[in-house]
């Protein structure tokens, strides 16, 4: 069956646009030709420096005759809405079928030639596609990302005639703008027909089609040049991807830069070289650090095995490498104190004040945060938390940072060791930011994990108490990041904290700042307030009667916007996300969720626990016995029924009522006994206990009895079974 080729040739597309453009391209073809009646075999996109492909194979020749159905109006509609239809469908009234009232239009429709679907099809792509940042040029009216050069569309090696704004299609692409082909230069034109050929002519004329081939050459080539030399890749993907999209005829060229660079923190240079010049860094291969050598990536494949170029980037680097230096010197120079001055300076967000008044709010909640870490016996020191807590945000002041923000935190644990500061302090500054992904590290030492748990709390929290949540898939804020983040921290490090409790002093914090600005013009003055320590701690700078008004502020915010709730939800949504990467059930989350524990810790341990009872015989059994129990309370509840009284077990008691208030009575202070020292597993072994019993009860006790007292007191026992079993989580969530 015929194959369709379409290449879109034009001025050089950015490296961050490729991807998403042969996505999109391939997306909008299926679109169309599913509209058309069309289902391609095989349909595969790619996207290069100057060009998007598109080949789609198994395409018929021709359209299917086909039979459309329109509905129209009903049947004593008003003559305009007929007349309307009538137009549309190109019939008269007498062709129209009355079916259920309605005016049915039948219209017999010819299939079109394959190529003048596809024609109309590509007009339509090119015109709509959603480029990011698009261009016009010269008269054209046509908006692309680049000038529009070529089109090549051929269908069943025939050429498709159009032409979109004065470009005509062809069978005609050409190869590299530079390299030499035979006795021509790389941008001759060449014919194709169909993809073999026109791979095949793209090689030939030195283009790598595939990015993923692109990425692999530029891999092996950088892997060959280190080899050779006794060097090591310091790979990175981010930078493969990029460069990959720069490139049709992808080379790597090692070259060397000057070794007196190297007293640089290792991360300036290979941010320098990646940020400016897109050159891989190398190391040496005891792993000690990085070696005096670089990896460019040219588009040629030059004669002289690149010694040019790479004499011309390493000059270009030293000029780069010059400059950090530069940076670090002041930076060492100037120092934390004015750093924090600045801060004064920057706003953080309009609803939310300055940044300093931010490192403010995470000096105190990372003193708070240490305290509670302190009193569990953790080997903390609550001056350096708030120490590092409060030096954490200065580098954002530096010049390095200025130049390289990716390198936030980061810089500011190098110049705290460079100025001799705590090494603890130091790395907690550094570690702050972490983990800013799924693949980054947690901060394990105490003191980093407070102030990193310190500065994501505040960056989530402010955010929910200016009613500035993500919606859908809009996150501004990187607030499910963040919350990711807290939660790694909290697990990994088995940290016993009440995010809830840590909410409401960001919160107060928050409150009390506004609160002090709106101080700002009273007789104590604003200064005056912060005269007290470095931490601007509202507790002690108000009198009663200002300490009342701040936590009707603080109640009235927090309820209002039901942040107990909000972020409890929020937080149990990231957390369904973090176990079902462990293949646990979010059901379950939601069933320990519910008993309102905001205790990452035992809630995570409660799930295993509970997943654990649900997989053997007794937990599947007595689950079906609660969701039985649970609807007979629920029926009855409704009717009026209330749990009152004490529950006793009447002189005449069956043998299974005998059995399950026994089971009862032992169950339950042993299951006390297990939740108290937070044994969720020898919980569960208690709660299954119950199975028999229930099973006997339930299949062997008629509950709703016509004697007023033996039904309540068998509701009662039915009750006591959904008490006990609810102390270790909600069944009534759990699915099954």
């Amino acid at each position: 069956m015929p194959q369709l080729l379409l290449e879109l040739f034009s001025e050089e597309i950015p490296a961050r646009m490729q991807a998403g453009a042969a996505r999109d391209l391939e997306r909008m073809a299926r679109e169309h030709l599913a509209a058309a009646g069309f289902l391609p075999e095989a349909l595969k996109t790619f996207a290069g420096p100057r060009r998007l492909t598109l080949v789609a194979e198994g395409l018929p020749i021709a359209q299917a005759d086909r039979k459309e159905e329109l509905k129209g109006p009903r049947v004593g509609a008003p003559p305009q809405a007929m007349e309307g239809f009538l137009r549309k469908a190109g019939l008269t009234q007498d062709q129209l079928v009355e079916r259920d009232g309605v005016y049915m239009a039948f219209i017999d429709k010819k299939g079109r030639p394959t190529a003048q679907i596809v024609a109309e099809m590509v007009e339509a792509i090119v015109r709509a596609f959603p480029w990011p940042k698009s261009m016009t040029w010269g008269t054209s009216k046509l908006r692309w990302v680049r000038p529009l050069k070529r089109i090549l569309c051929v269908l069943d090696r025939e050429v498709v005639p159009f032409a979109i704004e004065g470009v005509e299609s062809g069978d005609v692409t050409e190869g590299h703008r530079f390299m030499r082909v035979g006795r021509g230069w790389g941008g001759q034109p060449f014919k194709a027909r169909d993809f073999d050929e026109y791979q095949k002519g793209l090689i030939d004329h030195f283009v790598v089609l595939d990015v993923e081939e692109r990425k692999a050459r530029i891999l092996e080539g950088c892997k060959t040049l280190c080899f050779a030399r006794n060097l090591e890749l310091v790979e990175d993907q981010g930078l493969l991807e990029e460069v990959a999209g720069l490139a049709e005829w992808p080379t790597p060229v090692l070259g060397d830069m000057d070794p007196a660079f190297l007293d640089l923190p290792g991360e300036v240079i290979r941010t320098s070289m990646r940020t400016h010049q897109k050159y891989f860094a190398v190391r040496k291969p005891d792993g000690e650090g990085l070696a005096p050598h670089f990896i460019t990536i040219a588009n040629v494949q030059a004669a002289d095995g690149g010694k040019v170029i790479a004499e011309g980037n390493a000059k270009v680097l030293s000029s780069r490498l010059s400059d950090a230096r530069f940076f670090w010197d002041e930076d060492v120079k100037v120092g934390f104190a004015p750093w924090l001055d600045k801060l004064d300076g920057v706003t953080f967000h309009a609803k939310l004040g300055t940044m300093a008044e931010r490192v403010d709010r995470i000096t105190i909640l990372a003193r708070e945060i240490a305290e509670i870490l302190q009193a569990q016996g953790l080997d903390i020191d609550l001056d350096k938390a708030q120490q590092a807590a409060r030096l954490a945000k200065a580098d954002l002041a530096s010049q390095m940072v200025g130049e390289f923000p990716e390198l936030q935190g980061l810089m500011g644990g190098y110049y705290a060791r460079a100025v001799e500061m705590d090494l603890d302090i130091a790395a907690a500054i550094r570690d702050h930011y972490k983990p800013q992904g799924p693949a980054d590290a947690v901060p394990t030492a105490p003191l980093s994990a407070t102030v990193a748990l310190a500065d994501k709390l505040d960056t989530l929290v402010s955010f929910f108490a200016i009613d500035e949540k993500p919606t859908g898939s809009k996150d501004p804020y990187a607030l499910r990041r963040a919350a990711l983040g807290i939660i790694r921290i909290i697990l990994d490090n088995g940290l016993r904290i009440s995010i809830i409790s840590l909410a409401r002093k960001v919160v107060y914090e928050l409150e009390g700042q506004d609160f002090l600005r709106g101080l700002n013009k009273d007789a104590q003055g604003y200064d005056k307030l912060l005269e007290a320590g470095v931490a601007r701690d509202t507790v002690q700078r108000l009198s009663d009667d200002q300490m009342t008004i701040l936590m009707d502020r603080v109640s009235q915010r927090w309820d209002t916007l039901k942040l107990d709730e909000a972020i409890g939800a929020f937080f149990e949504d990231r957390l369904k996300v973090t176990l079902k990467d462990q293949g646990k059930r979010h059901d379950l989350v939601d069933a320990v969720f519910a008993l309102g524990d905001d205790d990452l810790v035992r809630i995570v341990a409660r799930v295993e626990a509970l997943d654990g009872f649900l997989k053997t015989d007794d937990g599947k059994n007595l689950l079906a016995g609660y969701k039985r129990a649970s609807n007979i309370l629920k029926a009855e509840e409704k009717k009026g029924w209330k749990a009152e009284g004490e529950r006793g077990l009447l002189d005449d008691a069956s043998g299974p009522e005998v059995q399950l208030h026994d089971a009862l009575r032992l169950v339950e202070p042993a299951l006390a006994a297990a939740l108290a020292r937070e044994d969720f597993t020898a919980a569960m072994q208690e709660l299954a206990g119950l199975r028999g019993p229930v099973d006997a009860f339930l299949d062997g006790v008629f509950v709703n009895s016509e004697v007023a007292a033996e039904r309540d007191n068998r509701l009662k026992t039915l009750a006591a079974v959904r008490d006990a079993m609810g102390r270790v989580a909600d069944f009534g969530l759990v699915a099954g």
